[in-house]
């Protein structure tokens, strides 16, 4: 793969303003550039848009949840490569270039390695531990920036059309076809969840969703129960109330 803009990196939005600014801002700075960055906004956002075009980034409006709006971004991507990002993370300057080498390598994709922005803690550097031991025995999640190749991808089938996990089934698609790289370079997450819901109350919650979603609890039942979907599910509704008048 020698092209030299051949990844496209897809963004999933819900009411993400400042902190898609801030990862556009750096991503324009890299010293290898994307093909293209496509923002897929759930919530059809003025101020997303107008920061798209500042920074030369396509605004492709959705109704939300996470895993139609990839699926939705990435049918509008041109590059051979695909890259989700979410909004609330940084990547490495150098992300591009490594994807690339483990595509022309044989992967078929692969993430990241997940670490917390701000200062160091010893709670984050053993969650950083505990989810370096579930990548490597179970799934990987979108915060850590999965790509895969436009082929794998289209043969795999893509997200699930759900408001949560919807990478799973993805990711497994992928492992069984063939080779799904972890990469050592760090990909950069916000701590503002966990510091905003308790680092203790947040991290078992999130085990509890998981356990439960493995056990066969719908996705969408699930964002139901963690109220973090509520602003998804109010549009949803304005957006079926305007359509059945």
């Amino acid at each position: 793969m020698t092209a030299p803009y051949d990844v496209s990196i897809v963004i999933p939005t819900l009411d993400d303003d400042a902190t898609l600014v801030s990862l556009l801002s750096t991503i324009r700075h890299w010293p290898r550039q994307p093909r293209e960055i496509i923002v897929a906004d759930g919530a059809s956002s003025q101020a997303v848009r107008g920061a798209c075009a500042r920074y030369a980034a396509r605004w492709l409006p959705s109704v939300p949840g996470r895993g139609v709006q990839l699926m939705k971004g990435a049918s509008r991507a041109s590059g051979s490569v695909l890259w989700f990002l979410r909004a609330e993370t940084c990547p490495d300057r150098d992300a591009i270039e490594t994807i690339i080498e483990s595509i022309d390598s044989g992967a078929l994709g692969g993430c990241f390695t997940f670490r917390f922005n701000g200062r160091p803690q010893p709670i984050k550097s053993l969650l950083e531990r505990c989810i370096a031991w579930r990548v490597r025995h179970g799934v990987p999640y979108g915060d850590q920036g999965l790509y895969v190749s436009r082929e794998a991808f289209d043969v795999c089938g893509g997200f699930a059309p759900t408001p949560m996990f919807e990478e799973v089934p993805l990711v497994k698609a992928l492992r069984r076809q063939g080779r799904f790289d972890l990469l050592p370079l760090p990909i950069l997450v916000s701590d503002r969840r966990w510091h905003r819901d308790g680092w203790l109350r947040r991290t078992i919650g999130n085990r509890i969703l998981a356990t439960a979603f493995f056990l066969g609890v719908a996705p969408a039942r699930l964002a139901r129960w963690t109220g973090g979907s509520r602003a998804a599910q109010r549009r949803m509704s304005s957006i079926n109330s305007s359509s059945s008048h």
